[in-house]
């Protein structure tokens, strides 16, 4: 069975960017909600043993479109939390200078919130890496994940949902994104799946996870 991952800091950690209003609902519920809903699935279906990365790759090779919904949603809400940070510091080392073909960090903050605002409707918004460390902003709808690699390694993502920003930001997701990627976004984190895309080894995944 899958097991709802622990947030890495408290309800209160992120406050004032994110309220810990926000992250009960979202963590509690919603998060909560997609790992339930899957191990309903995974149990009727007798693959109690899978990784979260297996169920990702099992529904998209057998066309398990809610599986692949509960799973995805899952895989990406872990990494979303993962993604932030109380202790925001800018990045530095070979990740700061793979961003500067961006343009510096501003302008990567420019892109990253331009293809948030973009995504229409439900989704996210990430920053991957392939293997030769070249960055890239992907955006992905609705439970879509870069849970396999198939789009590069990714380094951080920011959940587009209303109901990651609704609460503080009301309908102001460029005002969310913005703020996100400038108080709470995990360089530090990012910076080691940075150097896992290049190495093609060790990268974050989901914590797993007992069987049945």
């Amino acid at each position: 069975m899958t097991t709802l991952a622990p947030l890495p800091y408290g309800y209160d950690a992120l406050e004032p960017t994110m309220s810990a209003e926000t992250l009960h609902f979202h963590y509690d519920k919603h998060h909560k909600a997609y790992v339930d809903k899957a191990n309903e699935i995974t149990a009727a279906k007798g693959i109690t043993d899978k990784t979260v990365e297996e169920l990702v790759a099992y529904a998209e090779e057998n066309g398990e479109k809610v599986l692949y919904n509960q799973a995805g949603q899952i895989w990406n809400h872990s990494f979303y939390w993962n993604s932030m940070t109380p202790s925001y510091a800018a990045p530095t080392g070979e990740l700061a200078a793979a961003i500067e073909a961006f343009g510096g960090l501003d302008a990567l903050k420019d892109k990253f919130v331009a293809e948030g605002i973009g995504q229409f409707g439900s989704g996210w918004v990430w920053l991957a890496a392939d293997s030769s460390g070249v960055l890239s902003v992907v955006k992905s709808h609705d439970a879509e994940t870069l849970a396999l690699g198939k789009q590069g390694t990714p380094l951080l993502v920011a959940d587009v949902w209303e109901h990651a920003y609704y609460i503080d930001k009301r309908n102001d997701r460029k005002g969310f994104l913005t703020a996100w990627f400038e108080k709470l976004a995990n360089w530090e984190f990012a910076a080691a799946q940075f150097a896992a895309a290049k190495s093609g080894a060790g990268a974050w995944a989901y914590p797993e996870t007992a069987a049945a």
